[in-house]
């Protein structure tokens, strides 16, 4: 089989793991009466990535190669996934909390190194198959984003047989927990990744971790740019906890009862999804025409709309409020995440060029993201799930005015240098 379709089903598989369950767990939470504990189960997430990724990637690069991490850690992933939705099948609001958050931790704590672990075991076939990564890897990354997809839109067109959607339901993670333990076996047939060498010079885990570059927080325009980047972090799982949540309770008023919206909170989402996967195109042009400063100011900006937006709509006659949020959220992630990845990469030293990319991942989706994510769930406990009266709306509004502040204090603070390579 050819190694670029090779590589695409396993960026398929991959990323239709998460998509599985990460933008309906919020839904399927709120279900069962753990609306107010949904905040812990992602930042749970940015907590593992804080540290888990290097410890990986340190035993891969020494001990065993990354095609069988990638497979072991999958099938520890998949099944602890698995053992989520066997313990919690049937139990509806009796499932104890302590259980299902213990299951779930363990296996996000495997899963979330998969996602370094996957990309090189991309780039190493395609350097043995002669193959130019920077030209090759970005059209099979893309078919990360479609598994992603399709992942969403099974779980919520999929009913059991009672009638409700695997978005609502554990059968989101029994679909993500089979997707694991079947990439774990197609990932020990992939191209062998070999070990550092002995005697051969390997990353400490602090190099891993990103803490040897701790140093650029002596430059001012880097401590501010790692700063901000931390805060704009905040934002990343913010949609992805309490979208599908906000968007399902709608079906709880009798006038937006039959919305499909309503009805079909993951499927809307998706339209998110769809905008990241066209807008990765449109960083090139904007990065080399506006630098980064303004780039970084266009991601904030849609920060402000895309929670803004989500306060304002509904799936009625608003819809078209909704569906402008998700196209506007590819604008939000990509312009960020990998246009903040290249500024990094194009700024820093060769000797500490890895571990600038490690520290600017602990501090958007490690500290980033896990703060973020408590911050949003007192915000969204206190107005929706400890409230007489759920008010989602200035909820919404107030992550809007959070991401407004960060981008005018970015706007006067961030001085970019004149001479970007």
């Amino acid at each position: 089989m050819n190694i670029k379709l090779r590589l695409i089903i396993m960026n398929f598989l991959e990323f239709a793991v998460w998509g599985a369950y990460l933008t309906s767990m919020g839904g399927y939470l709120a279900r069962i009466g753990l609306g107010d504990r949904i905040w812990l189960f992602f930042a749970m997430q940015g907590v593992v990535s804080i540290f888990m990724p290097a410890i990986v990637g340190m035993i891969a690069d020494k001990w065993i190669p990354a095609q069988r991490m990638l497979s072991y850690c999958h099938a520890l992933a998949g099944t602890f996934m698995l053992g989520v939705a066997v313990y919690a099948h049937g139990l509806g609001s009796g499932v104890d909390f302590g259980i299902l958050f213990l299951l779930y931790s363990v296996s996000v704590a495997f899963f979330m190194p998969t996602i370094a672990i996957s990309n090189s075991v991309a780039y190493n076939a395609l350097e043995v198959a002669g193959l130019d990564s920077v030209k090759h890897f970005p059209p099979i990354r893309v078919f990360g984003t479609i598994g992603f997809i399709c992942s969403m839109l099974c779980v919520n067109f999929i009913k059991t047989k009672t009638g409700i959607q695997l978005q609502h339901s554990t059968g989101q993670f029994q679909i993500s927990g089979l997707l694991s333990i079947i990439l774990s076996l197609y990932a020990l047939t992939l191209t062998h990744c070999p070990c550092v060498a002995k005697g051969k010079e390997t990353k400490s885990l602090a190099a891993a971790l990103g803490l040897d570059a701790f140093r650029l927080f002596k430059q001012r325009d880097f401590a501010v740019f790692f700063i901000f980047s931390m805060l704009l972090g905040a934002s990343l799982q913010v949609t992805n906890g309490y979208a599908n949540p906000y968007i399902s309770h709608f079906k709880d008023l009798p006038e937006y009862a039959n919305a499909w919206g309503a009805n079909n909170a993951n499927a809307l989402i998706s339209i998110s999804q769809l905008s990241e996967t066209l807008c990765i195109l449109l960083i090139p042009f904007c990065m080399k025409r506006f630098g980064i400063k303004k780039v970084m100011l266009i991601s904030m900006f849609a920060w402000v709309l895309r929670f803004g937006l989500f306060g304002l709509g509904d799936p009625g006659s608003g819809v078209w409020m909704l569906v402008l949020s998700c196209i506007v959220y590819g604008v939000a992630f990509d312009f960020f995440n990998i246009s903040g990845s290249l500024y990094v990469d194009n700024n820093t030293d060769n000797e500490i060029r890895s571990s600038a990319q490690g520290l600017f991942m602990l501090m958007t989706n490690g500290l980033g993201a896990t703060l973020g994510t408590w911050a949003a769930g007192l915000v969204v406990n206190h107005y929706v799930y400890n409230a007489a009266e759920p008010d989602w709306n200035t909820a919404w509004f107030i992550f809007a005015a959070f991401a407004l502040v960060v981008a005018v204090m970015f706007a006067v603070c961030f001085k970019e240098k004149k001479n970007v390579n």
